[in-house]
């Protein structure tokens, strides 16, 4: 039964009962619109499950177009009634206004970055034959359309930099379109390739390249279709995509991704194969050899592997096969199975991410979510540990073999993303470029604590606040967290953080099991039928900064995207009592029938699925959030957050927990969905987009908290 919940009067019809300007106090209540239901059941081991909003998974279907209108209408008509909103708009695009440049890589005589000047929808892509004069701009991705939605989705160039193929993303879609230039003259070579998903691209010589995709979903399921059979192809230059070879995958061979490389010598081909996104097989094609066969190296999906380079007929591999936190193993190319495999870095208790440049190894480990570097000879020999400029996050640590210097980036939470000129030979490092922001790091702390989870487990979490705070347990808090897929989450400056931070909240972000920070280990004891534990470190987490007086559950405000979105889901319904505000993003929500869509079933690694075991079953069916809605509840002010071209988390798992939830919520916080128009998962999005979402997002949180930022205009 449709329930009346807070009444919110629009702004065009309060504007025209009054000249008064709008004020935060009619962003009150509204009737929600009207979802129809329909008898959907599903039958799981005997077990009846109903799916009354089924048909919001019809993502192309007038009736869902006119239900995401309907609901936008109401959310922006909420959200267009705070007062405060355009303050926080005009701030944060003050803020975000200032020139970001990225790390500079060398193509043939060119080195080519990307820089940004400020406002600009998209990166644009420059290049400069020395980096000490002026660039000039390569390919400005703000040209291909009006309101910015077609992005650059990556650049990789022939050897001699000669060429360069540019994928292409419009609205956010997975799905690229292909174009090579010739970066002489700048003209197009060749025809555009259509339908490309998750690739990349791997040139051999200039003659053509590999690539992978599936086939073209049925019209009308475009963003929606089930993706389950890649293929690798390979593509001749002057020959149109249809006579393009079949060389793995497809129906003969089904693997649900398969990607494929080329060794800096461009004598090997690499081809990894996976059926979900943990483990890979791994094989090797001798490109010097014509007409070579596909040689397997590994058979099985039981482990991660990665050839990082290779010297001859050396190649270097990473790998957690007998090593949870990963090694560096090298093997001879004629005879590449794991037991002909050496021991080059062994295994620390420190996760390892490695990489090669100018002839050397260099060994990335995580220490408590923090890096340290190291660098080794290919003989395995370390040479120093490379200094960087403080406790962070460091990244870029590859190069070609003849290079003499890279360039890295290191960034924390309140060192903005810099980057570094680094020596290999004398391990020395200079500051390159360092952003121009208005903004003092010194008024502003980071400390690192270790709390404990429900079953006594220890995990870390980074606090950013201003330096002096009071904690009175009052200060608006935003908790973020991920907690899946072997990703971690490691200290990074983020702009649009110092809205809030600036108004005297603070920032919070556990390191929850499912990540990948201490290793296998830890992925493991958040996946399947362990997944419960990340929702009890998230819910840990909150409890820690309200028992220490950071803040309370009326001033906490709880946050994550895509998994991270099921993380928020699944807390909020666990623990409808633990934060006043709720931010599920693009999330896996539905855990009954995430893997029916798109990329879906390639998650069973971490999830498993409703179909494999009446076990599994019920233990997803306990905590998918979609299912675990109450009626008669009262959740937290919540603001689901997705995109209508999203096709790596379909907006369906949004859609039908929104009108779930408000079907079945009680109380006087509000429970609305903002749907992106024209945007996909993330991936791409303009910064006029990207702020506006921020910008709604901080809104909502303040209103909901009763926090006006600004009063006195004090900006840190």
């Amino acid at each position: 039964m449709r329930k009346l919940c807070i009444f919110l009067l629009l702004l065009s019809l309060f504007q025209a009962c009054s000249d008064k300007k709008p004020s935060e106090d009619i962003a009150k209540i509204s009737v929600y619109p009207e979802t129809k239901k329909v008898d959907t059941i599903d039958t799981y081991f005997g077990v009846q499950v109903k799916d009354p909003y089924r048909w919001l998974e019809d993502d192309l279907s007038k009736a869902t177009a006119s239900w995401v209108q309907s609901q936008n209408e109401v959310t922006f008509g909420y959200l267009n009634n705070i007062s405060f909103r355009d303050k926080i708009k005009t701030r944060l695009e003050e803020l975000w206004n200032y020139e970001k440049v990225y790390a500079p890589a060398k193509h043939g005589a060119y080195y080519y970055f990307y820089k940004n000047d400020g406002l600009q929808n998209q990166n644009v892509y420059y290049r400069t034959k020395d980096l000490g004069e002026e660039a000039t701009v390569f390919i400005d991705p703000n040209k291909f359309s009006e309101d910015g939605t077609i992005a650059m989705a990556g650049t990789v160039f022939t050897k001699d930099g000669s060429m360069v193929s540019v994928l292409l993303s419009e609205g956010g879609s997975d799905w690229r379109k292909l174009v090579v230039l010739n970066t002489g003259s700048m003209e197009m070579v060749g025809d555009t390739l259509i339908d490309l998903k998750f690739t990349g691209v791997a040139w051999v010589g200039n003659d053509g390249f590999y690539y992978s995709s599936y086939d073209k979903p049925e019209e009308g399921s475009e963003l929606s279709a089930k993706t389950q059979h890649h293929k690798l192809y390979y593509h001749a230059m002057g020959t149109p995509q249809s006579e393009d070879r079949l060389i793995f995958g497809g129906d003969t061979q089904p693997r649900r991704y398969i990607g494929a490389y080329t060794t800096e010598d461009e004598e090997y081909l690499i081809i990894q194969a996976a059926q979900s996104t943990s483990g890979n097989e791994l094989y090797l094609k001798n490109l010097s050899e014509p007409n070579s066969e596909i040689i397997k190296v590994v058979d099985n999906f039981d482990h991660d592997h990665v050839v990082i380079g290779n010297e001859g007929a050396r190649l270097f591999i990473q790998t957690n096969l007998d090593a949870p936190n990963r090694k560096v193993v090298e093997t001879n190319a004629s005879n590449p199975s794991p037991d002909q495999w050496k021991a080059l870095i062994p295994e620390t208790e420190n996760v390892l991410n490695a990489a090669t440049g100018g002839g050397k190894i260099f060994a990335s480990y995580m220490i408590d979510a923090k890096t340290s570097v190291k660098q080794y000879d290919l003989q395995g020999e370390m040479e120093r540990e490379i200094e960087l400029p403080g406790i962070g996050s460091a990244y870029g640590f590859n190069a070609r073999r003849e290079d003499q210097d890279l360039y890295y980036t290191f960034t924390s939470f309140t060192y903005p993303s810099s980057i570094f000129r680094y020596n290999i030979n004398s391990g020395t490092s200079e500051l390159y470029k360092k952003p121009e922001i208005k903004f003092d790091p010194g008024n502003y702390e980071t400390k690192q604590v270790f709390y404990e989870s429900e079953d006594g487990t220890r995990v870390p979490m980074f606090i950013v606040h201003k330096k002096g705070i009071e904690l009175h347990g009052k200060n608006p808090t935003y908790l973020y967290g991920y907690g899946g897929f072997n990703i971690s989450l490691t200290p990074g400056f983020s702009i649009s953080r110092l809205i809030w931070l600036e108004n005297g909240g603070i920032y919070a972000q556990p390191n929850l099991r499912g990540g990948g920070e201490y290793g296998k280990k830890w992925h493991l004891a958040g996946t399947k039928m362990n997944k419960q534990n990340v929702f009890d470190d998230f819910i840990a987490a909150a409890e820690y900064l309200i028992a220490n007086n950071y803040t309370s559950s009326e001033y906490l405000a709880i946050a994550g995207g895509s998994n991270g979105g099921l993380l928020v889901g699944a807390t909020m319904t666990q623990r409808p009592d633990l934060a006043k505000v709720a931010f599920p993003a693009v999330g896996v929500l539905d855990m009954l029938r995430y893997h029916k869509f798109t990329a879906g079933a390639g998650w069973a690694y971490d999830y498993g699925t409703a179909d494999e075991s009446k076990e599994m079953f019920e233990y997803l069916l306990k905590y998918s959030p979609l299912h675990a809605i109450k009626s008669g509840t009262s959740y937290p002010a919540t603001l689901v957050m997705t995109a209508d071209h999203d096709d790596r988390v379909v907006p369906a798992h949004s859609f039908k927990y929104a009108a779930t939830l408000q079907e079945n919520h009680v109380g006087d916080n509000p429970v609305l969905i903002r749907i992106e128009t024209d945007a996909g998962h993330g991936a791409g999005t303009p910064t006029s987009k990207i702020i506006e979402s921020i910008s709604d997002r901080y809104a909502f949180a303040w209103y909901n908290m009763g926090i006006k930022p600004y009063e006195n205009d004090n900006k840190n």
